[in-house]
């Protein structure tokens, strides 16, 4: 069952309030956190835009048509990029809870129906960044990133994926040369997220 176009804003809504929870809980999250002395620096993560952000990519997946079951896990994928931004900007980590629960239910859904290509899509886009984490002990990649990639395969499929981590790769490398901190551990999460949020906006369906 497909939704009409005009009800999109109210599926934006939706993404919206959960995108506030996602904040809500990952803002619980970082309260037990003490970020790492070699992580980057604690920010302040723009709420307010990652919820507004959350809405229009729920807007747009529901004008694509998508079914109800695929704007729920859309919603599901989303609320779970706006805490992993969130904590990543605010305490330098990526808690479990935004990456190993939305990908699980992502791969208890593949099993069930037989969708292999998205087991093989999760693996795949995983494996290079697994490799930068355990060269660089954590440091210019970190295993929540990893984990964080890991649902995006799953999410968006093999060939969107690796686009739109390539992208988040490149922006994060040029933001890092403006801002003159190329030496410097910088959250990597956004760049992820944010090309991740885009690519289910424009092309997940």
């Amino acid at each position: 069952m497909t939704l009409a176009w005009w009800f999109a804003p109210f599926i934006g809504l939706l993404f919206g309030c959960a995108a506030f929870l996602s904040v809500q809980l990952g803002a619980s999250l970082c309260r037990t956190v003490q970020p790492f002395d070699d992580g980057p620096k604690p920010g302040t993560p723009p709420t307010a835009w990652l919820i507004v952000g959350a809405a229009l990519v729920g807007g747009l997946v529901a004008a694509q048509g998508a079914s109800l079951p695929q704007i729920g896990l859309a919603a599901m994928v989303t609320a779970a990029l706006v805490g992993c931004w969130y904590c990543d900007v605010r305490v330098g980590i990526i808690p479990d809870y935004f990456t190993l629960v939305p990908l699980g239910a992502l791969l208890i859904v593949a099993l069930a129906v037989h969708d292999w290509t998205t087991i093989v899509s999760a693996v795949a886009v995983t494996v290079p960044f697994a490799l930068a984490a355990t060269l660089s002990r954590g440091r210019g990649m970190g295993w929540g990133d990893v984990k964080l990639v890991a649902l995006g395969g799953a999410a968006l499929g093999m060939q969107t994926a690796i686009f739109a981590f390539s992208a988040a790769c490149l922006v994060a490398v040029v933001v890092a040369f403006m801002r003159k901190r190329r030496r410097d551990p910088i959250p990597f999460a956004p760049y992820l997220a944010g090309a991740m949020a885009t690519a289910l906006a424009f092309n997940a369906f």
